[in-house]
Parts: C-alpha cells; sequence; structure tokens
C-alpha cells in the first residue's frame, strides 16, 4: 500500500506543477517565440567568429613571413 501512496503524491504534485506553468499563459520557451531573434544572433556570431579567424589567419602568415625573413650565414 505504501508503493501506491508514493506514486499517488507524485501524480498530484507533478499535476499541480501543470496547473501552474498553463496558468502561468507562457507555451513553449523565448528562443520558440522568438526565432527571428535567434537566428540573428546566429548570425551575428558567426560573422564575428569569421573576423576573429581572419584576423588570426592573417597575423599568422605575418609571423610566418618576419621568421623567413631573418638572413642566415654559413660560415
Amino acid at each position: 500500500m505504501a508503493a501506491i501512496k508514493i506514486i499517488h503524491h507524485t501524480k498530484s504534485a507533478s499535476l499541480s506543477l501543470h496547473q501552474i506553468v498553463e496558468r502561468s499563459g507562457h507555451k513553449g520557451n523565448w528562443a520558440n517565440r522568438n526565432r527571428g531573434v535567434v537566428l540573428v544572433f546566429c548570425i551575428v556570431f558567426l560573422v564575428v567568429v569569421g573576423i576573429m579567424a581572419l584576423f588570426g589567419y592573417r597575423r599568422m602568415l605575418q609571423r610566418k613571413a618576419n621568421k623567413e625573413s631573418y638572413e642566415t650565414t654559413s660560415d
């Protein structure tokens, strides 16, 4: 009998939580309701990462060119 009471209490607790969520009026999450904003965030993130990668690549090429520009003499 104790196991049945535990299951019964669990169902009533989850049912009351479900009722609270229904009363709040929010269906779905913020990202689902604002898909355009999330898309803009993703595009801006990709652009920023691309620009950072470009600057990093240029800096790497500049360091490589500076390293190769040193003259070495063999005696």
